[in-house]
């Protein structure tokens, strides 16, 4: 099950809203087989797994591991769960149950049926913990929400200033580089009307290496009265644009203006549109007040703060995060400590 998991790490961030799920198949006591989920709308951990077998014969007598129950519904593609039938394998290994509707034990149920034996919750912890923002979204039917900002050393988040000052810059070239990443790896990220005005962000991965060099995610901009510039760089042609707002719905190029309605929970009408488009993961970023109207709700499963060595002596005062210190890890000349939400993690010890 461990080999599964491996492998399954191995897309993180190309799989989305899909969940990332490893095969091995073990005959003898030796692997035969083995697959992940590579890219989303491809096949499944199961079916290349099953291909990877070279002695289909084998596998009437063979063990099946897999990170998730193996779905039962007909989707992007078939039903994994018919073609293990179909093989004739007699004995699967489950890590943890689908929490998606569509699947939850019916793929199990479909196997048992057949004459399989099944053993399910085989590293279940660990299994679940790889797919938290697949079953955060399939559990609490919203993203799962990482909280991201940089403070200085004396607790300041930005300068006070006007619209033609530059903000304050906090964090250095690796801190940098390692938000880029971040934003490779997940589905959406978002900011307010007034970070959007002072600050022009682009929101998009221009720093990150390796296999998601190329990948940004969709912006999220909250602007109610429309009152953002066309200029401004956030409506570039770099990745997918979302303006949320009050006054209509359209479509112009890569950027779609959704009209919601801003009532006293706001949060929760933005959070069940994203929910309604299958985004599964969303970096929050913006200024102070915006981030705390998460803290404050309790609408957040990560927070990821950078606190560089640089003092500001004033300014805007950064949010206060109260949660369980997961880790602190120095990055360049700035250490970034990481939250998580009590209610999502029992772990209380400090990793550095």
């Amino acid at each position: 099950m461990q080999q599964a998991i491996n492998l399954a790490i191995k897309s993180f961030g190309r799989v989305a809203p899909n969940p990332m799920v490893g095969c091995v198949i073990v005959y003898n006591g030796k692997v035969i087989g083995k697959g992940y989920h590579e890219k989303y709308g491809e096949a499944h951990a199961e079916i290349n797994a099953l291909r990877s077998v070279k002695n289909k014969a084998l596998l009437k007598d063979a063990t099946l591991y897999v990170t998730l129950e193996p779905c039962a519904h007909h989707g992007k593609t078939p039903p994994c769960a018919d073609t293990i039938i179909k093989h004739g394998i007699k004995k699967v290994i489950i890590g943890c149950v689908d929490p998606n509707p569509l699947v939850k034990g019916k793929g199990i149920a479909k196997l048992m049926h057949s004459g399989c034996t099944i053993i399910t919750g085989v590293l279940e912890k660990e299994c679940t913990e790889l797919n938290k923002r697949f079953f955060t979204f399939h559990r609490e039917k919203r993203p799962y929400i990482i909280l991201k900002w940089a403070m200085t050393k004396d607790g300041y988040i930005d300068k006070i200033r006007t619209i033609d000052e530059k903000p304050l810059k906090i964090t250095g070239k690796k801190a940098d580089k390692l938000s880029h990443k971040w934003r490779s790896e997940e589905q959406a990220i978002m900011v307010g009307t007034r970070t959007t005005l002072m600050d022009d962000p682009m929101l998009t991965n221009r720093l990150a290496t390796g296999k998601l060099k190329d990948k940004s995610p969709i912006r999220i901009i909250l602007d109610r009265n429309l009152v953002l510039p066309r200029e401004a760089n956030i409506f570039n042609k770099f990745a997918k644009v979302i303006v949320l707002n009050e006054k209509k719905n359209s479509q112009s190029g890569n950027t779609e203006f959704v009209k919601i309605k801003f009532k006293k929970n706001a949060l929760d009408t933005i959070l069940d549109e994203l929910y309604n488009r299958n985004i599964q993961s969303l970096i929050v970023e913006g200024g102070a007040s915006f981030l705390n109207s998460f803290i404050t709700q309790g609408l957040w499963d990560e927070a990821r703060v950078f606190i560089s060595p640089q003092k500001a002596g004033n300014g805007i005062k950064a949010p206060i995060i109260k949660g369980n210190l997961h880790r602190k890890i120095k990055i360049g000349s700035d250490t970034l400590y990481e939250y998580l939400h009590p209610a999502n993690s029992k772990m209380s010890s400090v990793k550095s």
